[in-house]
Protein backbone atom coordinates (compact mmCIF):
# COMPACT_ATOMS: atom_id res chain seq x y z
CA UNK A 1 0.00 0.00 0.00
CA UNK A 2 1.41 3.40 -1.02
CA UNK A 3 2.05 5.81 1.83
CA UNK A 4 0.08 9.03 1.19
CA UNK A 5 2.05 12.22 0.61
CA UNK A 6 2.25 14.12 3.88
CA UNK A 7 1.32 17.69 3.02
CA UNK A 8 2.57 20.70 4.96
CA UNK A 9 -0.47 22.91 5.56
CA UNK A 10 0.03 26.48 6.66
CA UNK A 11 -2.89 27.93 8.60
CA UNK A 12 -3.81 30.90 10.77
CA UNK A 13 -4.25 29.57 14.34
CA UNK A 14 -7.69 30.95 15.03
CA UNK A 15 -11.16 29.46 15.59
CA UNK A 16 -11.70 28.99 11.84
CA UNK A 17 -9.07 26.23 11.86
CA UNK A 18 -11.28 23.85 13.87
CA UNK A 19 -12.52 21.68 10.92
CA UNK A 20 -8.90 21.38 9.75
CA UNK A 21 -7.94 20.08 13.20
CA UNK A 22 -10.81 17.57 13.10
CA UNK A 23 -9.76 16.37 9.63
CA UNK A 24 -6.48 15.26 11.20
CA UNK A 25 -7.68 14.00 14.58
CA UNK A 26 -10.85 12.22 13.43
CA UNK A 27 -10.38 11.51 9.71
CA UNK A 28 -6.68 10.67 9.33
CA UNK A 29 -5.67 13.56 7.11
CA UNK A 30 -1.98 12.93 6.35
CA UNK A 31 -0.63 16.41 6.97
CA UNK A 32 1.56 18.53 9.20
CA UNK A 33 -0.13 21.70 10.37
CA UNK A 34 2.15 24.74 10.45
CA UNK A 35 0.72 27.76 12.31
CA UNK A 36 1.35 31.13 10.65
CA UNK A 37 -0.09 33.74 13.04
CA UNK A 38 1.12 36.68 10.92
CA UNK A 39 -1.61 36.00 8.36
CA UNK A 40 -2.26 35.42 4.69
CA UNK A 41 0.55 37.62 3.40
CA UNK A 42 3.10 35.32 5.01
CA UNK A 43 1.20 32.22 3.87
CA UNK A 44 1.66 33.31 0.24
CA UNK A 45 5.35 33.90 0.87
CA UNK A 46 5.76 30.38 2.31
CA UNK A 47 3.88 28.82 -0.62
CA UNK A 48 6.17 30.55 -3.11
CA UNK A 49 9.30 29.43 -1.29
CA UNK A 50 7.92 25.84 -1.09
CA UNK A 51 8.19 25.88 2.71
CA UNK A 52 4.55 24.78 2.82
CA UNK A 53 2.48 22.86 0.26
CA UNK A 54 -1.00 24.17 1.05
CA UNK A 55 -2.38 27.22 2.82
CA UNK A 56 -5.75 28.05 4.33
CA UNK A 57 -6.13 31.81 4.39
CA UNK A 58 -8.10 34.88 3.47
CA UNK A 59 -9.52 35.26 -0.03
CA UNK A 60 -8.41 38.85 -0.50
CA UNK A 61 -4.81 38.13 0.52
CA UNK A 62 -4.45 35.24 -1.93
CA UNK A 63 -6.10 37.01 -4.85
CA UNK A 64 -4.25 40.28 -4.29
CA UNK A 65 -0.93 38.42 -4.33
CA UNK A 66 -1.79 36.42 -7.47
CA UNK A 67 -3.06 39.54 -9.23
CA UNK A 68 0.13 41.44 -8.47
CA UNK A 69 2.26 38.55 -9.73
CA UNK A 70 0.33 38.47 -12.99
CA UNK A 71 0.62 42.24 -13.37
CA UNK A 72 4.40 41.90 -13.02
CA UNK A 73 4.53 39.07 -15.56
CA UNK A 74 5.55 36.54 -12.92
CA UNK A 75 4.27 33.08 -12.11
CA UNK A 76 2.06 33.24 -9.03
CA UNK A 77 3.68 30.20 -7.44
CA UNK A 78 0.34 28.82 -6.25
CA UNK A 79 -3.31 28.50 -7.26
CA UNK A 80 -6.64 28.40 -5.44
CA UNK A 81 -8.00 24.87 -5.11
CA UNK A 82 -10.86 25.22 -2.67
CA UNK A 83 -13.37 27.42 -0.84
CA UNK A 84 -13.10 26.84 2.92
CA UNK A 85 -15.63 29.36 4.30
CA UNK A 86 -18.62 30.68 2.34
CA UNK A 87 -19.68 33.41 4.76
CA UNK A 88 -18.18 36.90 4.76
CA UNK A 89 -15.54 37.84 7.29
CA UNK A 90 -16.38 40.42 9.93
CA UNK A 91 -13.42 42.74 10.48
CA UNK A 92 -13.32 44.84 13.63
CA UNK A 93 -11.62 48.25 13.42
CA UNK A 94 -9.67 49.03 16.60
CA UNK A 95 -7.51 51.65 18.26
CA UNK A 96 -5.88 51.77 21.68
CA UNK A 97 -8.20 51.67 24.67
CA UNK A 98 -6.92 55.02 25.95
CA UNK A 99 -6.72 56.79 22.58
CA UNK A 100 -8.95 59.83 22.94
CA UNK A 101 -7.68 61.13 19.58
CA UNK A 102 -9.31 58.29 17.60
CA UNK A 103 -13.07 57.89 18.02
CA UNK A 104 -14.68 56.70 14.82
CA UNK A 105 -14.25 55.65 11.21
CA UNK A 106 -14.94 59.18 9.95
CA UNK A 107 -11.66 60.41 11.42
CA UNK A 108 -9.41 57.73 9.92
CA UNK A 109 -8.68 59.37 6.57
CA UNK A 110 -4.98 60.23 6.47
CA UNK A 111 -4.31 58.29 9.69
CA UNK A 112 -1.66 55.60 10.22
CA UNK A 113 -3.08 52.10 9.65
CA UNK A 114 -1.26 49.16 11.18
CA UNK A 115 -1.12 46.04 9.00
CA UNK A 116 0.50 42.66 9.52
CA UNK A 117 2.42 43.01 6.25
CA UNK A 118 2.00 44.57 2.82
CA UNK A 119 -0.41 42.42 0.82
CA UNK A 120 -2.02 40.79 3.87
CA UNK A 121 -5.76 40.70 4.51
CA UNK A 122 -5.45 43.53 7.02
CA UNK A 123 -3.68 45.61 4.36
CA UNK A 124 -6.17 44.84 1.60
CA UNK A 125 -9.21 45.50 3.77
CA UNK A 126 -7.90 48.94 4.77
CA UNK A 127 -8.16 49.90 1.10
CA UNK A 128 -11.60 48.35 0.81
CA UNK A 129 -12.60 50.51 3.78
CA UNK A 130 -11.14 53.57 2.03
CA UNK A 131 -13.09 52.75 -1.11
CA UNK A 132 -16.35 52.37 0.81
CA UNK A 133 -15.73 55.68 2.57
CA UNK A 134 -14.94 57.50 -0.69
CA UNK A 135 -11.35 58.29 0.31
CA UNK A 136 -9.61 56.95 -2.79
CA UNK A 137 -8.39 59.81 -4.96
CA UNK A 138 -5.93 59.61 -7.89
CA UNK A 139 -2.39 60.23 -6.69
CA UNK A 140 -3.49 60.47 -3.04
CA UNK A 141 -2.97 57.75 -0.43
CA UNK A 142 -5.87 57.37 2.02
CA UNK A 143 -3.58 56.27 4.89
CA UNK A 144 0.00 55.94 5.96
CA UNK A 145 0.53 52.15 5.99
CA UNK A 146 2.63 50.80 8.89
CA UNK A 147 3.58 47.08 8.67
CA UNK A 148 3.83 45.75 12.24
CA UNK A 149 3.66 41.94 12.03
CA UNK A 150 1.74 39.76 14.46
CA UNK A 151 -1.53 40.53 16.22
CA UNK A 152 0.21 41.40 19.50
CA UNK A 153 2.45 43.89 17.68
CA UNK A 154 -0.60 45.50 16.08
CA UNK A 155 -2.24 45.89 19.49
CA UNK A 156 0.93 47.42 20.92
CA UNK A 157 1.23 49.68 17.89
CA UNK A 158 -2.07 51.45 18.59
CA UNK A 159 -1.65 51.45 22.38
CA UNK A 160 1.84 51.58 23.87
CA UNK A 161 4.05 53.24 21.28
CA UNK A 162 1.33 54.69 19.00
CA UNK A 163 3.16 53.82 15.80
CA UNK A 164 -0.30 53.32 14.27
CA UNK A 165 -3.69 54.91 14.85
CA UNK A 166 -5.87 51.92 14.02
CA UNK A 167 -5.81 48.40 12.62
CA UNK A 168 -8.30 45.80 11.41
CA UNK A 169 -8.60 42.17 12.55
CA UNK A 170 -11.27 39.48 12.75
CA UNK A 171 -14.07 40.52 15.12
CA UNK A 172 -14.14 37.61 17.57
CA UNK A 173 -10.36 37.33 17.80
CA UNK A 174 -10.28 41.00 18.79
CA UNK A 175 -13.35 41.08 21.04
CA UNK A 176 -11.67 40.03 24.29
CA UNK A 177 -9.30 43.01 23.98
CA UNK A 178 -12.24 45.38 23.61
CA UNK A 179 -13.82 43.72 26.64
CA UNK A 180 -10.62 44.13 28.70
CA UNK A 181 -10.18 47.77 27.67
CA UNK A 182 -6.80 47.22 26.01
CA UNK A 183 -8.39 48.16 22.68
CA UNK A 184 -11.32 50.37 21.68
CA UNK A 185 -13.83 49.33 18.99
CA UNK A 186 -14.39 52.11 16.46
CA UNK A 187 -16.19 50.30 13.64
CA UNK A 188 -16.45 47.21 11.49
CA UNK A 189 -16.51 46.12 7.87
CA UNK A 190 -17.41 42.87 6.09
CA UNK A 191 -15.59 41.33 3.15
CA UNK A 192 -17.63 41.53 -0.07
CA UNK A 193 -16.68 37.87 -0.85
CA UNK A 194 -16.54 34.36 0.71
CA UNK A 195 -13.87 34.80 3.33
CA UNK A 196 -11.48 31.81 3.36
CA UNK A 197 -9.86 29.87 0.53
CA UNK A 198 -7.46 26.95 0.18
CA UNK A 199 -4.36 27.41 -1.97
CA UNK A 200 -1.77 24.89 -3.17
CA UNK A 201 1.74 25.62 -4.39
CA UNK A 202 2.85 24.89 -7.92
CA UNK A 203 4.21 21.38 -8.37
CA UNK A 204 2.52 19.82 -5.36
CA UNK A 205 1.13 16.27 -5.63
CA UNK A 206 -2.34 16.88 -7.13
CA UNK A 207 -3.73 13.54 -5.94
CA UNK A 208 -2.66 14.35 -2.39
CA UNK A 209 -4.36 17.75 -2.64
CA UNK A 210 -7.63 16.19 -3.80
CA UNK A 211 -7.49 13.64 -0.98
CA UNK A 212 -6.81 16.47 1.47
CA UNK A 213 -9.86 18.40 0.25
CA UNK A 214 -12.00 15.32 0.81
CA UNK A 215 -10.65 14.97 4.36
CA UNK A 216 -11.34 18.65 5.06
CA UNK A 217 -14.93 18.03 3.91
CA UNK A 218 -15.05 15.27 6.53
CA UNK A 219 -13.64 17.69 9.11
CA UNK A 220 -16.32 20.27 8.30
CA UNK A 221 -19.03 17.62 8.62
CA UNK A 222 -17.63 16.54 11.99
CA UNK A 223 -17.53 20.16 13.18
CA UNK A 224 -21.18 20.67 12.19
CA UNK A 225 -22.30 17.48 13.92
CA UNK A 226 -20.28 17.95 17.14
CA UNK A 227 -20.99 21.44 18.38
CA UNK A 228 -19.93 20.88 21.99
CA UNK A 229 -16.63 19.26 21.01
CA UNK A 230 -15.97 22.16 18.64
CA UNK A 231 -16.58 24.67 21.44
CA UNK A 232 -14.36 22.69 23.81
CA UNK A 233 -11.54 22.55 21.24
CA UNK A 234 -11.64 26.30 20.62
CA UNK A 235 -11.94 27.40 24.26
CA UNK A 236 -9.26 24.97 25.50
CA UNK A 237 -6.64 25.64 22.81
CA UNK A 238 -7.27 29.31 21.99
CA UNK A 239 -8.22 32.42 23.92
CA UNK A 240 -11.95 32.58 23.24
CA UNK A 241 -14.81 32.50 25.75
CA UNK A 242 -17.62 29.98 25.33
CA UNK A 243 -20.09 32.83 24.81
CA UNK A 244 -18.00 34.37 22.03
CA UNK A 245 -17.53 31.00 20.32
CA UNK A 246 -21.26 30.35 20.40
CA UNK A 247 -21.94 33.76 18.86
CA UNK A 248 -19.28 33.19 16.19
CA UNK A 249 -20.72 29.77 15.32
CA UNK A 250 -24.04 31.46 14.49
CA UNK A 251 -22.33 33.70 11.93
CA UNK A 252 -19.91 31.35 10.15
CA UNK A 253 -20.80 29.08 7.22
CA UNK A 254 -18.15 26.54 6.28
CA UNK A 255 -18.35 25.07 2.78
CA UNK A 256 -19.91 21.62 2.86
CA UNK A 257 -17.84 20.83 -0.24
CA UNK A 258 -14.57 22.76 -0.17
CA UNK A 259 -13.38 21.51 -3.58
CA UNK A 260 -13.02 24.21 -6.22
CA UNK A 261 -13.55 27.97 -6.41
CA UNK A 262 -16.36 29.71 -8.30
CA UNK A 263 -14.66 31.76 -11.06
CA UNK A 264 -17.22 34.52 -10.45
CA UNK A 265 -15.90 34.91 -6.88
CA UNK A 266 -12.35 35.46 -8.15
CA UNK A 267 -13.58 37.88 -10.80
CA UNK A 268 -15.74 39.86 -8.36
CA UNK A 269 -12.95 39.99 -5.78
CA UNK A 270 -10.49 41.30 -8.38
CA UNK A 271 -13.08 43.91 -9.39
CA UNK A 272 -13.37 45.20 -5.82
CA UNK A 273 -9.60 45.13 -5.29
CA UNK A 274 -9.09 46.99 -8.56
CA UNK A 275 -11.60 49.63 -7.52
CA UNK A 276 -9.86 49.90 -4.16
CA UNK A 277 -6.54 50.51 -5.89
CA UNK A 278 -4.95 47.25 -4.69
CA UNK A 279 -4.83 45.77 -8.22
CA UNK A 280 -4.88 47.27 -11.71
CA UNK A 281 -6.06 46.11 -15.13
CA UNK A 282 -3.01 43.91 -15.63
CA UNK A 283 -4.27 41.53 -12.93
CA UNK A 284 -6.65 39.88 -15.45
CA UNK A 285 -10.00 38.30 -14.61
CA UNK A 286 -8.82 35.59 -12.24
CA UNK A 287 -9.41 32.52 -14.41
CA UNK A 288 -5.74 31.53 -14.31
CA UNK A 289 -5.68 31.80 -10.51
CA UNK A 290 -7.85 28.71 -10.09
CA UNK A 291 -7.41 24.98 -10.46
CA UNK A 292 -10.35 23.60 -12.47
CA UNK A 293 -12.88 21.60 -10.49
Amino acid sequence: MTTPTRLRIGFIPEHFSTPLHFAITHHDLAATLIPVPTGTGDLTKLLKSSEIDVAVGLTEGFIADLGKSKAEGKDGGFKLVGTYVQSKLRWGISTGGNREDVNGVDGLKGAKVGVSRIGSGSYVMSYVLADQQGWLKPGEKPFEVVPLGKFDALRKGVSGDKTADFFMWEHFTTKRYWDSGELKWIGEIYTPWPSWMIAARSGVDEKAVQEMLGKINDGVKYYLEHKEESIEHITSTMEYSKEDVEQWMKTVEFSKNVKGVDPAVAENTIGVLRKAGVLDERAGDGTDMLVAK
